[in-house]
């Protein structure tokens, strides 16, 4: 499954200069990819999906919609579906829409739309879980290395150490650096190190 977001605006594109003035011309149709211009306005209900949560001051409403007519459909080797998700956001009485679309190689007998939302919020889940981890417990935002390979190997290396403190038997990353800098012997042993007496 793949999906690229798209930025969302209050306003629609509208030509605001005479047509010899260099401005870009408006974007070729026949050439867009996602979603078709023939799409049914109403899907069928098994072919989408709502879902709403709300918490910590915000409401998000999610609508997922499903549909097997793709255009250029013979660049998509395998994809049998493409997909449009609806974020729509409310904070504080402020609320932002937001739009991604998204092929994917599953069919309607393998994931429905309500399967497809979960998975998608969970891939978002764990992602996020993970730059937190990253963030907060290894101060990934703080390192001033950007030159070279540098940050590519550092953040592999934390993706690294975060795998490995999951073997530790604490229950969260800081509590695991703290047991493995009181205890060594346990840091070389998660890592393949024999003990040395």
């Amino acid at each position: 499954m793949t999906s690229s977001r798209s930025r969302t605006t209050s306003r629609g594109w509208a030509r605001t200069s005479g047509p010899d003035s260099g401005s870009r011309p408006p974007p070729d149709r026949s050439r867009r990819l996602l979603p078709p211009d023939d799409l049914p306005p109403t899907p069928a209900p098994e072919r989408e999906v709502r879902h709403a949560d709300k918490g910590h001051g915000r409401l998000e409403v999610r609508t997922l919609r499903t549909t097997s007519i793709l255009t250029l459909h013979e660049k998509w080797k395998g994809m049998t579906r493409g997909f449009e998700i609806i974020r729509e956001r409310t904070i504080k009485g402020v609320k932002t829409v937001e739009v991604e679309l998204g092929v994917t190689s599953l069919s309607e007998d393998e994931a429905t739309a309500a399967d497809l939302l979960k998975l998608l919020r969970d891939h978002w889940k764990i992602e996020n879980e993970l730059h937190y981890v990253r963030d907060v417990t290894f101060l990934e935002d703080a390192c001033r290395v950007r030159s070279g390979a540098a940050p590519q190997v550092l953040a592999a290396l934390r993706n690294a150490i975060i795998h490995l403190l999951a073997d530790s038997g604490a229950d969260n990353h800081r509590e695991a650096i703290e047991l493995l800098q009181i205890h060594p012997e346990k840091a070389r042993e998660l890592i393949g190190i024999p003990h040395v007496e």
